[in-house]
């Protein structure tokens, strides 16, 4: 399913993530908002739990499905330091 860029940046807001994150981040932050909102935990609350739960659904999919670039430039913006670009170099 195609998700429209206000909805991923949604779904990034209701996680309180930046636009610029890792998948390990994106993991990192719903588990951590979910021992905090689980229903099943003292002062838990299931609507937030839902809605946190569809956001970590949606950034999910869209991150499986993400087409990458393995090109010289798209390395250099997303790992502007040197040495990392230099490792990479094509």
């Amino acid at each position: 399913m195609r998700h429209t860029t206000r909805e991923i940046q949604e779904a990034l807001e209701r996680l309180g993530l930046p636009r610029m994150v890792t998948a390990r981040e994106v993991k990192r932050r719903y588990r951590e908002l979910a021992r905090r909102y689980h229903p099943d935990r003292p002062g838990g609350d299931a609507e937030k739990m839902r809605a946190l739960q569809e956001a970590y659904d949606l950034l999910r999919e869209y991150m499986e499905n993400f087409r990458f670039r393995f090109d010289e430039e798209e390395i250099a913006r997303q790992f502007p330091e040197r040495e990392h670009h230099e490792r990479f170099k094509f």
